[in-house]
C-alpha cells in the first residue's frame, strides 16, 4: 500500500476528488495518508479533517530559502513513509533539490493542455483567462510528473474540453475541473500506486 501525501493551498477541490475516489475504492493499492498546506486558512484542511486525514501547515515565508523549505517538507514526508506526493492546487514552487529527491514520485494537475498556457505565472483563473484571450476552441487539463522545470515534467494523461462561445474564466474553470481534473487525477494516482505508469518506456519505480 502506497502512502500518499496531497499538497494544497486553497479550497481543495482536487483533494476532495481524491478523497471521494478513495472512499469509492477507486485508488488501487494507495491511501491518502497526509495533507500538507502552505496556507493555514486553506479550506482543504477542513476537507482533510472531515475525512480523518492528518494534516500539517508549512508556510514558505517561515523558511530562509526554497531548499530549507524543501528539507522541512521532506522530513515531514519521511516521517509518514510517503511514496507519492500529489500537488493539488499547491501554490509554492518546490526546490530543484526536492524535485530531484522525489523524481517521478510527484504528480501535479494543471488546468490546460500542456504545453499551452503553462509555466511560471500560469495558475488558477489566470490559465483560463489566457485561454479565452487567445481564442482557443479547445482546452483541458494535464496530469504530469513534477520536475525542476515548472510544468515541464513528463505528461501522464490529458483530457480535452471544448471552449463554449459564452464562457467566462469562471465557467471554463468549473467545466475543466468537473469534466477533466476530477477524472484524470484520481486515475493517475491509482495508476501510479498500482505500478502502471511509465516514463520514456520504463516503469516508474515506487518506494
Amino acid at each position: 500500500m502506497i502512502n500518499i501525501a496531497v499538497l494544497v493551498s486553497g479550497g481543495g477541490t482536487n483533494l476532495q476528488a481524491l478523497i471521494d475516489a478513495q472512499q469509492a475504492g477507486k485508488i488501487e493499492n494507495g491511501r491518502i495518508a497526509f495533507v500538507v498546506s502552505s496556507n493555514p486558512d486553506a479550506f482543504a484542511l477542513e476537507r482533510a479533517a472531515k475525512a480523518g486525514i492528518p494534516s500539517a501547515v508549512l508556510r514558505r515565508r517561515e523558511f530562509a530559502s526554497p531548499d530549507a523549505y524543501g528539507a522541512a517538507l521532506d522530513a515531514l514526508l519521511r516521517e509518514r513513509e510517503i511514496g507519492l506526493v500529489v500537488l493539488a492546487g499547491f501554490m509554492t514552487v518546490l526546490s530543484a533539490d526536492f524535485c530531484r529527491r522525489y523524481e517521478n514520485r510527484i504528480i501535479n494537475i494543471h488546468p490546460s493542455l500542456i504545453p499551452a498556457f503553462c509555466g511560471e505565472g500560469f495558475y488558477g483563473l489566470r490559465v483560463h483567462e489566457a485561454a479565452l484571450a487567445k481564442g482557443v476552441k479547445v482546452t483541458g487539463a494535464t496530469v504530469h510528473f513534477v520536475s525542476e522545470v515548472v510544468d515541464g515534467g513528463a505528461i501522464i494523461s490529458q483530457k480535452a474540453i471544448e471552449v463554449e462561445d459564452d464562457d467566462t474564466p469562471e465557467t471554463l474553470q468549473k467545466r475543466v475541473m468537473v469534466q477533466a481534473e476530477w477524472q484524470l487525477l484520481p486515475q493517475a494516482v491509482s495508476d501510479f500506486c498500482a505500478g502502471r505508469l511509465t516514463v520514456d518506456g520504463a516503469a516508474v519505480k515506487r518506494k
